[in-house]
Parts: structure tokens; C-alpha cells; sequence
């Protein structure tokens, strides 16, 4: 009797001490885990995150900029093709279209065709109806396509839309002091940047196909400054987009690729 009573009690002080180390393993796997999600950013690295998004900050307003303006390309007649003081260019972007009309004694006498657009002169601006009533653009006798339109447009506004979430995330971050929502800004900001290299892409063309349509009035085009701020716009917030991404690594990228000399392995 007094065998088994022992047995049962050996038996139950076991039970007791693996019970006890399973909870203290939980408790440690626990602590730990509260350990890694209380870890704070460090000074320098919101530092750096803070001149990162400074940076995308700049492409994000030279998107704005150049989206809202309707300086993307200028086409123009040749400044005597009508035969008399005035000539016509017209210029326009996403979403408006002008059609100037300039004094041939301001153009350049070594320029063959009207323009540019700064100088002084009538204007007449409309916004596209494609985006209303679907009804293509006329300039100077030539029709609009209006599909690579709303295409270069709607890939315009998708690129806004990304840098927004990109600018959420960068936020958020700062604000709780954690770099985990580097990883998905980083994201969002270099698809923003080839999103706005695209449009870029699918503007060009439609106006190659612009000029395509009717060859009864040559005309001169060249892309201008708005397609010039939206495309050093796109490599801008894709190079902070790579920052983000370098910036979320747990190691150095520079100690990892330039080790000390000192070091041992």
C-alpha cells in the first residue's frame, strides 16, 4: 500500500514540473515575441526614412504638377502657312486642349514653325469630351484616339492613387515608430513611378497616331515640359521606392557588400 502511494505521488511531482516548463516555454516564446514587436526605430533610421520620403514627396509633386497642366506636347503649323501675320499651334495634355494663335513677327526668324507657347497670343481652351460623352478631339483637322487616351489617363490616376497609400503607409510608420509598413510603401511607390512611365508611353503614342490620322496640314510636334516633369517624377519615386526597400533590410546594405578589413569572415 505505502509502495503505491509513493508511486502515485512521484508520478504527479513529474506531471507538475513538465507542466510548469511547457508553461515557462510559452511564457518565454511570448516574451519574446512582445520583445520583437516593442522594438523601436531608431533615430538615424527614421532620420533616413524621413529624407526618403522627402525625396518620393518631390516626384509625388511633379506628378500633380504635371498632370494638371496641358503642356505635354505642342503641335504647330508652319508659321507661314496661312499667309499672313497670324499662325496656329495648338498644345495639350491629359485632360485639356488649346489652340493658339500667335503673331509671326514674335516667332524666331530661324524657326520654321509657330510656336512656342509662351509667347503671346489668343488662346482657346477645352477640355476633351472622351471623358463625358466619349466624343473624339479634332485639332487642326487630325482626330484624337480616344481609347490611348483614357488609357495614358487612367493609368495617370492609378499612379496618384498608389502614391497616396505609398504616403499612408510612410505615415503610419513614422507614427507608431515600427518599420514594417516600409516594405508595402516601397511597393507602392515604384508602381506609382512605372505607372507614370507608362502613361508617358501611351500618351506618345497617341499622338503618333493623332498625326497619323489626316496628312492634308503637316504639322511639327515635340513633347514639352509637362511630359518632362512627369517622367523625372517616375524615376524619382522609384528611386525612393528602392530607398524604402534598402531602409526595411534588418542588416546594413553597405556594411553587407563593403565589409570591415578587420573583420574575420
Amino acid at each position: 500500500m505505502w509502495s503505491n502511494f509513493f508511486v502515485q505521488q512521484d508520478e504527479e511531482g513529474r506531471i507538475g514540473v513538465a507542466g510548469a516548463g511547457q508553461g515557462g516555454g510559452l511564457g518565454g516564446k511570448k516574451g519574446g515575441r512582445g520583445q520583437r514587436r516593442s522594438q523601436k526605430m531608431s533615430d538615424s533610421q527614421e532620420g533616413k526614412i524621413k529624407l526618403a520620403f522627402f525625396i518620393s514627396i518631390i516626384g509625388v509633386t511633379l506628378t500633380v504638377l504635371g498632370m494638371g497642366t496641358e503642356f505635354w506636347v505642342e503641335l504647330s503649323q508652319s508659321k507661314n502657312f496661312s499667309g499672313n501675320q497670324t499662325c496656329q499651334m495648338a498644345h495639350y495634355g491629359l485632360w485639356k486642349g488649346c489652340i493658339r494663335t500667335l503673331w509671326v513677327a514674335d516667332i524666331d526668324p530661324e524657326r520654321t514653325s509657330c510656336g512656342p507657347a509662351e509667347l503671346p497670343g489668343e488662346s482657346n481652351c477645352t477640355y476633351f469630351k472622351f471623358f463625358t460623352s466619349g466624343e473624339n478631339a479634332v485639332i487642326f483637322k487630325k482626330t484624337t484616339n480616344k481609347n490611348l487616351n483614357l488609357a495614358a489617363a487612367v493609368l495617370a490616376l492609378m499612379s496618384l492613387t498608389m502614391m497616396v497609400m505609398g504616403s499612408i503607409c510612410i505615415a503610419m510608420s513614422l507614427s507608431k515608430g515600427v518599420p514594417f509598413f516600409l516594405k508595402p510603401a516601397s511597393f507602392c511607390f515604384i508602381l506609382s513611378g512605372v505607372l507614370v512611365l507608362l502613361s508617358i508611353l501611351l500618351f506618345h503614342q497617341s499622338v503618333l497616331a493623332l498625326l497619323s490620322s489626316d496628312h492634308s496640314i503637316p504639322l511639327h510636334h515635340e513633347l514639352s515640359w509637362s511630359v518632362a516633369c512627369v517622367g523625372s517624377a517616375g524615376a524619382i519615386l522609384i528611386f525612393g521606392g528602392v530607398l524604402f526597400i534598402l531602409l526595411s533590410l534588418p542588416y546594413s546594405p553597405w556594411q553587407k557588400c563593403f565589409p570591415h578589413k578587420n573583420s574575420a569572415t
